[in-house]
């Protein structure tokens, strides 16, 4: 295992851990984790690096790495790329995005990024009403709130709307040791709410999202998650023509490196 910095083309800063020296798998993680929160990357990359060289980043304005105004969708395409080139030295890399991490790495691969193959866990679709699509001006809100010194609200905003968790219990949070760790990277809680885009409105992909995705791609989802990510990632695997759909037995949004890491193994060697 090592540690280091790459420096993305706008110049900011991104950390990394790496581990192995084969073939890169590039792990992306969802709204409000990185390293220092998803201890499961780590131990997934230990499985993994007897065979791959498995990068896990932070995304930028989260724990090691650092952030430049103004943001936009393309600077995190951008933060992608120099990690595949400047420490996967540009060969062949896999790609794991879970959640809105999956989005960003769809979004990548439709504006050109070159990988060999993506695999999805649960990424952010709300394709029936097992749950309330995402408010039109969420974004926005995100942003407000940040700008106006509130970055609570901003978090709750996305634990409600995003997450579905009951106010009540959003407010027990707020008192919680964590919280102002989320309150840290609150602002980069609205670059996930771009890159979901309109895929959480409840209304079917439409036909350009993701047009130009054709690496092979594994669409993952547990068999105990919320039936509405079931039913999301299954939207997405019929949307994407390459895409292979697989339920994990025992799982829900969120999985062990005990499982992930044979699944990610097995895809690899045969895609």
């Amino acid at each position: 295992m090592s540690e280091g910095t790459v420096t993305s083309a706008d110049g900011t800063t991104i950390a990394y851990t790496t581990w192995g020296d084969g073939d890169p798998v590039v792990l992306i993680d969802g709204a409000t984790a990185y390293r220092a929160t998803t201890p499961e990357n780590a131990e997934t990359a230990e499985l993994l690096e007897d065979e791959f060289q498995v990068i896990n980043y932070d995304r930028r304005g989260r724990g090691e790495s650092g952030d430049t105004a103004p943001f936009a969708v393309e600077r995190e395409f951008e933060d992608l790329a120099a990690i595949i080139e400047q420490v996967g030295g540009g060969r062949p890399a896999t790609v794991y995005g879970w959640s809105s991490g999956g989005s960003l790495a769809l979004n990548a691969v439709q504006a050109g990024l070159a990988v060999a193959r993506l695999v999805l866990w649960e990424p952010n679709v709300i394709a029936d009403d097992g749950h309330p699509p995402l408010p039109s001006d969420y974004v926005e809100r995100l942003d407000a709130a940040v700008a106006d010194g509130r970055p609570g609200d901003a978090v709750a905003l996305f634990m409600t709307a995003a997450a579905g968790m009951p106010e009540e219990a959003v407010a027990e949070m707020r008192e919680a040791d964590f919280w102002p760790g989320l309150e840290a990277i609150a602002p980069t809680i609205a670059y996930d709410g771009r890159h979901v885009g309109d895929t959480m409105s409840g209304r079917p992909l439409r036909a350009d999202l993701w047009n130009k995705v054709r690496v092979p791609v594994l669409v993952l989802y547990g068999r105990d998650t919320w039936p509405h990510l079931a039913v999301g990632a299954k939207v997405l695997s019929e949307h994407l023509p390459t895409a292979t759909l697989k339920a994990v037995p025992g799982e829900n949004h969120g999985t062990t490196a005990d499982v992930l890491a044979p699944v990610l193994r097995e895809f690899i060697r045969g895609a």
